[in-house]
């Protein structure tokens, strides 16, 4: 066992789906608006993880042209069942306190790294499903229901359906199963079963401030939960001073050396206001089960740790300083914005050893922009380029730029005058 620093994938890498298969581990994250969709990586220690997937790599699987800020990808899950890989997710394109327009889909591999099967849409109306497969060999969609009624809980609950993996398709009716508990906000379900019990996994509070992992559970699949009675098991929404912020979404596995580990994301709180310029993270706590059966920090409360134990063949290293070179194939750690870096964006062969850049729409845009980034890990740091660019007219520009969308960005760009 060795001590590792939270967070355990740092900048943006928000609601973490932990899966086990065998030996090894993978971990899906949101993209949201950027492309490729949905990031997964692999470890076997549970401390150092290695790109392995961008699954939603084609246009068909992801067409994000339009989506508002912060739509797109949300709150991925990743289950293997019968030899293949499962990856449910949500397409959210608009989204506010009355109207919501989300579509549920899965796709499905041999191999992590694929290829990905062509997506097949599961429902709307909800979003952060998750796949959850009993021992009877059933398989279920658990997923969050959104009532947009002006005046009624926008988040009413937890509902259960039966997958067909034959005609790819949910049949029979959706249950609610849980309503969830005071915290309110209740979505992102994870359904497990252990010792006989069905335990759901939701997060509440929001994901903001009054972020939380909420745990209850069930010996029916169908319900009734009993909520955990010292709900919520992890959350910081009652110390707006504790160092890691926003802690929910929690996602649960079994270790190596047969302990339990979960993963959530979070903020880290730092001098700029209090916001988190790296964004939501994902960080690890080891948890254990109480005499009650009940899941706990292993470290006692309920305020998510700076530091865990987990099994590793060596000391976790922070990548601090990165260089990118453009030899034919886009480093992995680099996105574009709503659609695919193809041919029409950008280039790495006209030019070998080059990234090259072919203008398109505005950096206000939410269709096609020519844009490539990768996420900051730390604050501060510092990013250079070497840039090439002779624009003609004032309507060309290029340059680097500190984003987080379209409405809050720095650009440092190179333009025409007079």
């Amino acid at each position: 066992m060795i001590e590792v620093t939270n967070p355990i994938l740092r900048g943006f890498h928000p609601d973490p789906s932990v899966l086990r298969v065998g030996e090894d581990y993978y971990l899906a994250t949101s993209t949201f608006e950027w492309f490729p969709g949905v990031e997964i990586r692999h470890s076997r220690d549970l401390v150092h993880w290695e790109i392995v997937a961008r699954p939603l790599d084609r246009p068909e699987l992801l067409d994000l042209r339009g989506v508002l800020n912060g739509g797109g990808v949300w709150a991925p899950c990743l289950s293997h069942s019968d030899g293949l890989f499962y990856l449910v997710y949500t397409i959210t394109r608009t989204f506010d306190e009355t109207t919501q327009d989300t579509e549920n889909f899965l796709v499905t591999a041999r191999d992590v790294r694929g290829p990905w099967s062509e997506r097949i849409p599961l429902n709307a109306g909800g979003f952060d499903p998750s796949m959850f497969h009993d021992g009877d060999g059933s398989k279920w969609l658990v997923s969050m229901r959104w009532d947009s009624r002006p005046g009624e809980n926008h988040f009413p609950g937890i509902l259960l359906q039966r997958y067909d993996p034959e005609e790819k398709r949910l049949v029979g009716e959706a249950k609610l199963i849980f309503t969830g508990t005071e915290l309110g906000f209740t979505e992102g379900p994870h359904l497990y079963r252990r010792g006989g019990l069905y335990y759901l996994m939701t997060a509440e509070g929001g994901t903001a401030a009054g972020h939380a992992v909420t745990v209850c559970r069930s010996e029916r699949r169908e319900g009734p939960y009993a909520v955990d009675p010292m709900n919520p098991m992890l959350t910081a929404r009652d110390d707006p001073a504790w160092p890691i912020q926003c802690a929910g979404h929690g996602s649960l596995v079994e270790g190596p050396d047969g302990g339990w580990y979960l993963f959530h994301l979070g903020s880290r709180k730092n001098r700029f206001g209090g916001w988190s310029v790296p964004g939501r993270e994902t960080f690890l706590q080891n948890v254990r089960w109480d005499e009650d059966g009940w899941l706990r920090l292993s470290a006692g409360g309920y305020h998510p740790a700076e530091t865990a134990l987990a099994p590793a063949a060596e000391a976790q290293k922070d990548d601090f300083y990165r260089k990118y070179e453009f030899f034919g194939i886009l480093d992995p750690h680099f996105l574009s914005l709503r659609v695919p870096p193809d041919r029409q964006i950008c280039s790495m062969w006209a030019r070998p050893g080059f990234l090259r850049l072919f203008g398109r729409e505005s950096i206000l845009s939410h269709h096609r922009q020519s844009f490539l980034g990768t996420q900051i890990c730390d604050v501060p740091f510092s990013a250079t380029t070497e840039l090439e660019f002779e624009p003609a007219i004032y309507q060309q520009a290029a340059g680097l730029c500190l984003f987080y969308h379209t409405a809050n960005f720095y650009y440092l760009q190179i333009t025409w005058h007079e």
